[in-house]
């Protein structure tokens, strides 16, 4: 955000008092008069920044996705969404590697929340600097976003050279046998978990679906049709998440035999992350 601004001065950046947890604070120390504290009070925080979008600004929304857009999904609905504002909501601490915080803050429902809203689209990218790439592309998205990251260290796979396009697949690997495909994190699990699949002789493409809407459904018909199996797996509900999304669209266009990996309707527990995971 903070280079970003070098070239848009209309780049405003809001916070729920957790400036610090989600790293936005050096911008705040940098712009000072592009930055609003609203306080603990995230519906606040998400009507203010819909009147700043309304203004011509481009604000991004900070917070733990647990409270934005757990807390505040009607405001995002009404004065953001129904109002068709260029607002970038940046939900962190999401899935259940949060870990020992425990259930009230491992945001598990924020897909199928953003998912079910008009004009919102949903960022989910798999390492920094996706996460980085995916940053500028919404600067430049016109209209309402939401992107969720984790809060525990993830593997370094992109780099600041990998292409990165809202509503484009990334195939990490090809594969004849079954289709992995994973958002966020997890997608780097997949991986690996292609590489012991290899030496049983079995060929997985993985796929990272960073974006679940729009949804890269070209992509995902070529590979239900050359693999007639397809994995899912992401770090959050299933009813409603990733695995929900390419479902629904395949059963009515290209029925496919498919597995969803993810959290099965319960809610997260406190642990360290990779025991929870």
């Amino acid at each position: 955000l903070v280079e970003l601004d070098k070239k848009n001065k209309n780049i405003y950046v809001l916070c729920a008092d957790l400036s610090e947890s989600t790293r936005v604070d050096t911008f705040a120390k940098l712009y000072p008069h592009q930055f609003v504290e609203v306080g603990i009070a995230e519906q606040n925080l998400v009507t203010v920044a819909s009147g700043l979008a309304h203004a011509g600004k481009i604000p991004f929304v900070s917070s733990y996705a647990a409270f934005c857009p757990g807390r505040c999904w009607e405001q995002i609905r009404t004065t953001i969404c129904y109002n068709n504002q260029n607002v970038k909501i940046i939900g962190a601490h999401s899935g259940i590697s949060v870990g020992p915080d425990g259930a009230t803050h491992q945001m598990l429902e924020d897909i199928a929340l953003m998912r079910v809203l008009p004009n919102m689209i949903i960022i989910v990218p798999m390492d920094y600097a996706q996460t980085r790439a995916a940053t500028f592309a919404l600067s430049k998205h016109l209209g309402p976003a939401y992107m969720r990251f984790a809060r525990e260290k993830t593997p370094q796979l992109t780099t600041t050279q990998t292409p990165f396009k809202i509503g484009q697949i990334q195939v990490l690997q090809d594969g004849s046998d079954l289709t992995i495909i994973g958002c966020g994190p997890l997608t780097i699990d997949a991986m690996n978990a292609a590489k012991l699949l290899n030496k049983q002789g079995i060929s997985a493409a993985i796929l990272n679906c960073h974006t679940i809407k729009p949804l890269d459904t070209k992509i995902i018909e070529t590979y239900a049709k050359k693999t007639k199996l397809i994995i899912t797996i992401e770090e959050a509900q299933t009813i409603g998440g990733l695995g929900s999304a390419i479902t629904e669209h395949l059963s009515a266009h290209l029925p496919t035999k498919i597995y969803r990996m993810g959290i099965q309707d319960h809610f997260g527990e406190s642990g360290e992350p990779v025991e929870l995971l």
